[in-house]
């Protein structure tokens, strides 16, 4: 199958490319295709005619979309509507990755692809507008939404997830203050790029939560990245009103995995394995590839 990836360099591009190795892969980073540059997106597919895309970009700094809606509706709303009309002209599947922003975050349990999405910021806002017109315009999609991604990025990506912000930020100050009562699920690119490696074979279209097994709030995945690489952080839990951040973020977003499982798709590993596989390729890269500011969204 040939298959072309956007957000090629990012952490879950780069493990993407690893999962699909075995295919006839068109690697885009953003320098070769913008995705709300519709001609260029129309240009691009008509060259290569991949049988499938797997769209990853996305602009996820949560804080800064608030402040840039323009920007944020262009790339997540509007780009994902860009590649699905081009796959529909060219007969191309398409994989849109998505979040679980698309939420307001009061439920009582695990959320299912059914439940009715309400965004409390812009950029959940935009991500589920992207899922609309994904929906509305070709039939042959996937909607994969998912939380709290962490990888390693190819050469030239930025690198940010949650992890390396923890650790850099526990060997850097004293304090380290988290919030506690934001709860999800912490989801290993390598685990997500190997369920969907699996899932782009197959004709079972539609929209399907794809997260690491178990929940835990950031303040615990912080506390657990520190005893497991060692770090003597002071670590502290403060809760989202106190933290203050300029968009509002929902408390619980924990997804449910039962319609990716029904289809006989591997079970996903726990976010604790998935955080201890990546500490080991990260301790065998020989680097640190420090993060920037926090985020770990789609």
């Amino acid at each position: 199958m040939r298959i072309l990836i956007t957000g090629a360099r990012g952490q879950l591009g780069t493990d993407l490319q690893r999962s699909l190795a075995e295919h006839d892969l068109i690697p885009c980073t953003h320098g070769d295709l913008d995705v709300t540059e519709k001609h260029r997106v129309y240009g691009l597919l008509n060259d290569h005619r991949p049988d499938a895309v797997i769209n990853t970009a996305a602009y996820h700094r949560v804080d800064e979309c608030e402040s840039h809606p323009d920007k944020t509706f262009a790339v997540n709303a509007f780009g994902p509507w860009h590649l699905a009309m081009a796959c529909r002209m060219y007969g191309a599947k398409l994989v849109h990755v998505s979040t679980n922003f698309v939420f307001d975050g009061t439920a009582d349990r695990p959320y299912r692809e059914d439940d009715l999405p309400l965004p409390l910021n812009v950029y959940g806002t935009a991500k589920l507008s992207g899922e609309h017109l994904v929906r509305s315009t070709w039939d042959r999609h996937f909607i994969i939404r998912t939380t709290g991604l962490f990888g390693h990025s190819g050469g030239g990506g930025k690198g940010y997830n949650f992890v390396e912000a923890m650790i850099r930020a526990g060997t850097e100050r004293r304090e380290v203050v988290v919030v506690s009562d934001q709860v999800m699920s912490p989801t290993g690119t390598a685990d997500l790029a190997r369920a969907l490696a699996e899932l782009v074979a197959t004709d079972a279209y539609g929209s399907y939560h794809v997260t690491s097994g178990g929940a835990c709030s950031y303040y615990d995945f912080a506390r657990t990245i520190f005893r497991k690489t060692g770090i003597e952080a002071a670590l502290k839990p403060t809760t989202t009103e106190a933290y203050g951040a300029p968009a509002a973020r929902p408390l619980y977003t924990v997804l449910d995995n039962g319609r990716i499982r029904s289809f006989g798709i591997a079970e996903m590993p726990s976010w604790e394995d998935a955080l201890d596989d990546y500490l080991a390729r990260r301790a065998g890269r020989g680097d640190a590839q420090l993060a920037g500011p926090t985020g770990g969204n789609p």
